[in-house]
């Protein structure tokens, strides 16, 4: 086992892996921007670091951090989510210099962060796939053509990235005139190649995920599904595991012929296979697979009591998995609320700030993943995820109504947050019978069905872009 971990991330991930290595015995090394001087993270790491300059670039100069880890005498780098997370150059250069990335091989994550080879790979190991492009398309004429064989609706998607990044909603020709050139465009600035591919356009499927485990000796198990098709803009904000609509035949399907995929390809480390289930057919089609720890880990590790991260340390070390398949049971529901700073009544629009109280819920099923407090200032150049609420009990109803009292005692003052949404979900009887699919929470808020008023969406995508790329053009990028 490693003697000492860096944790190439911040805020409350980083927390949870300092929590983990703790647990086994192991030092931890933080390392922080001048934007994090205050946060709580770095204040529970054995060891804290900063890195000065742009307060992105510091989680993102990995020659910087595997050269700091080195020097720190750190064995392995943990690096959570986002940011290098899945960055194959980062993990290969992790293995250039003799320091262990826990995670899958620099390889896996290439073939997976392709989406359209990661298609074609999981197609060829027997899972279902959305009829789509096989290779990018790079011009307009191309996509019309594709488009006109694939059958309108479809959906533009980012090659090489995700988060709802360079991807739309095209309807019909003029729509994907009009949408090409600016998805095209995004994806280039958020993940360096513009690349597109087409699929088919589901209208409202379930968003169904399936969480992994594999070891360096070819053992896989699977830890069940989840549910996240309560997003908006394909960002996830409500996960449910297991998802309260799968029938067993549907699930066991969909688990089963997930592990046997990635036993075809010797899958290694944590990993999330993420389809999309049409619920009147019962069809399911594999869209992509996540290379790293997921936000939503949380509820996996409620039902099955197993610690996902400190799996995934175990893994890294040589350690072979500690479970059969057998050995894993699911008890009980478990749902995720991203708490997020963000003005749901302003159009979703970051509210960055001071947090002037914070009083965070507690009792039976209860679990808050945070890295804030009272008093401490919401940088402006991150995520907007501040904290997430688990929360979970032996059944579905039971559950809705522990996440109505919980979401009920969460209070968060100074900034804006998404809380008041949530108690509003809670409470929708469409919710509480498990009816939703991804377009749920769009569709509600265009019929105004809940109590708030979106006054009008901030595009954030051209404020965005233009924050991307003057951050670009400032690194030469």
């Amino acid at each position: 086992m490693f003697k000492k971990v860096l944790v190439a991330n911040r805020g409350e991930v980083a927390l949870r892996i300092i929590r983990a290595c703790k647990e086994l015995g192991i030092r931890t090394v933080a390392i922080y921007s001048e934007a994090d001087v205050k946060a709580l993270y770095v204040k529970k790491a054995d060891e804290a670091y900063l890195i000065p300059g742009d307060p992105v670039r510091a989680y993102l100069d990995y020659v910087r951090i595997v050269d700091l880890a080195r020097q720190v005498g750190a064995e392995a780098i943990h690096p959570g989510y986002g940011f290098l997370a899945e960055n194959a150059d980062f993990a290969r250069y992790c293995r250039k210099r003799g320091i262990v990335f826990i995670g899958p091989t620099p390889e896996q994550i290439e073939m997976f962060g392709d989406k359209v080879k990661a298609k074609k790979v999981m197609s060829e190991a027997g899972l279902p796939v959305v009829p789509g492009t096989d290779e990018p398309v790079r011009t307009t004429e191309d996509a019309l053509h594709a488009a006109k064989e694939i059958g309108f609706p479809v959906m533009l998607k980012a090659a090489y990235g995700g988060g709802g990044r360079g991807m739309r909603v095209v309807r019909n020709e003029e729509e994907l005139k009009r949408s090409f050139e600016s998805a095209y465009r995004e994806a280039e600035t958020f993940f360096g190649k513009g690349d597109i591919f087409i699929e088919k356009y589901l209208e409202n499927p379930k968003h169904i995920e399936v969480q992994v485990l594999g070891d360096k000796y070819g053992n896989i198990i699977h830890l069940g599904e989840r549910d996240c098709s309560i997003q908006r803009r394909h960002q996830k904000l409500i996960e449910i595991a297991p998802s309260p609509a799968l029938d067993q035949e549907l699930r066991m399907k969909i688990l089963g012929n997930a592990v046997k995929a990635l036993m075809k390809v010797g899958y290694e480390n944590a990993g999330t296979l993420e389809f999309l289930v049409d619920m009147n057919t019962k069809e399911y089609y594999f869209i992509e697979m996540n290379t790293r720890l997921q936000v939503e880990h949380t509820i996996t590790e409620t039902i099955t009591g197993v610690d996902i991260v400190e799996m995934m340390i175990r893994i890294a070390a040589g350690e072979p998995l500690q479970y059969l398949q057998s050995d894993i049971t699911f008890r009980g529901y478990a749902i995720e609320f991203r708490i997020n700073a963000e003005d749901p009544k302003k159009g979703f629009a970051p509210s960055p700030g001071k947090i002037t109280a914070y009083y965070s819920p507690g009792g039976p099923g209860v679990r808050i993943d945070a890295s804030v407090y009272k008093d401490y200032i919401i940088p402006p150049y991150y995520d907007s995820l501040i904290a997430k609420m688990t929360v979970w009990a032996l059944t579905w109803e039971k559950a809705v109504a522990r996440a109505r009292r919980a979401i009920d005692e969460f209070i968060i003052r100074g900034i804006p947050t998404n809380i008041p949404l949530y108690r509003e979900i809670v409470r929708d009887p469409d919710f509480i019978r498990g009816d939703f699919g991804v377009r749920f929470l769009e569709e509600k808020i265009r019929r105004g069905e809940y109590d708030f008023e979106v006054e009008g969406e901030i595009d954030k995508e051209d404020m965005v872009l233009a924050i991307s790329a003057a951050i670009a053009a400032h690194y030469g990028l």
